[in-house]
């Protein structure tokens, strides 16, 4: 993990985005009031989120890097947790560092099975959360430009030998309940002429998958790359690490027609453009964008 005075550093980037959206057209539903806010009747889910005086984000707690939850201080740490921070500056106009020091922002832990049921409910104003963007999801959420890209690995124990994907036919790998990981690694093994057929089994947690592996209840453990990171010991390997697959581009999810959205969108855009999205994957990923 990167030490404090790295991550102070890095906000020198975050110069905060203007709120250029307030005059654009609000949410499409958002007619009640969210838990916590002061009772404006507006329609801009911006003013919402003014009135309440924080914004409820959505986050992993168990991928290193991203949104992990540091059990020993109760806080929340990774790169998508700075670009939070980051969008609550846009949003109050403040700066990056009075963002984070005022708290302005509120972490509820999400899974793939909750990310976008909790933004339709109201209780989230965005989702960042390695949420991959597809077009199916964007017929019901508003997704970011991609802050970052990656792709699907399988991962296995070593002591099994293994060298092929073909070591995989008739053999169980978890998922995560709601990821697109079942159809991609589905796709690869056809793609790539595999004459192989394994089996899938679900699990509601990340944890969960890698406990089930570790049992021998599955025999491999697929997802993206970056979540997989988080689990890498000297008794698991990827699998043909060589074959990339399934490329995962992330974005921040918000409601869809609401003028938080091209807030968010151009947030990250700046974000990128400074050169700051850059710094902190080279930061807490250990990798260059």
């Amino acid at each position: 993990m990167m030490d404090m005075s790295r991550r102070q550093f890095l906000g020198a980037f975050g110069a905060a985005a203007a709120v250029a959206g307030l005059g654009l057209a609000g949410c499409s539903s958002d007619t009640s009031t969210p838990s916590g806010s002061s009772g404006s009747s507006s329609d801009s889910k911006i003013q919402t989120i003014k009135d309440r005086g924080q914004l409820n984000c959505g986050v992993k707690a168990d991928v290193l890097g991203y949104g992990y939850l540091d059990t020993a201080t109760g806080e929340y740490e990774g790169l998508e947790i700075d670009l939070c921070y980051q969008i609550a500056a846009a949003v109050f106009e403040v700066s990056y560092e009075e963002a984070k020091e005022q708290g302005l922002c509120a972490f509820t832990t999400v899974t793939p099975s909750t990310r976008g049921t909790l933004i339709d409910s109201g209780q989230l104003d965005i989702v960042a959360a390695t949420y991959t963007i597809t077009p199916e999801r964007e017929e019901d959420w508003d997704f970011s430009t991609p802050y970052r890209t990656d792709s699907v690995g399988i991962m296995v124990k070593t002591s099994n030998g293994w060298d092929s994907m073909e070591d995989l036919d008739g053999q169980t790998i978890g998922v995560s309940t709601g990821s697109t990981t079942q159809q991609l690694v589905t796709e690869m093994i056809a793609d790539e002429g595999f004459d192989c057929t394994p089996n899938f089994t679900e699990y509601q947690s990340y944890p969960e998958i890698k406990d089930a592996l570790d049992a021998g209840m599955v025999q491999a453990f697929a997802m993206d790359r970056s979540t997989l990171n988080t689990y890498m010991d000297d008794t698991v390997e990827l699998l043909q690490p060589e074959i990339e697959f399934g490329t995962q581009e992330y974005g921040v999810a918000t409601e869809k027609g609401c003028d938080l959205s091209d807030l968010v969108d151009e947030t990250v855009n700046e974000l990128l453009d400074s050169g700051w999205m850059d710094e902190e994957i080279t930061t807490w990923l250990g990798a260059s964008a």
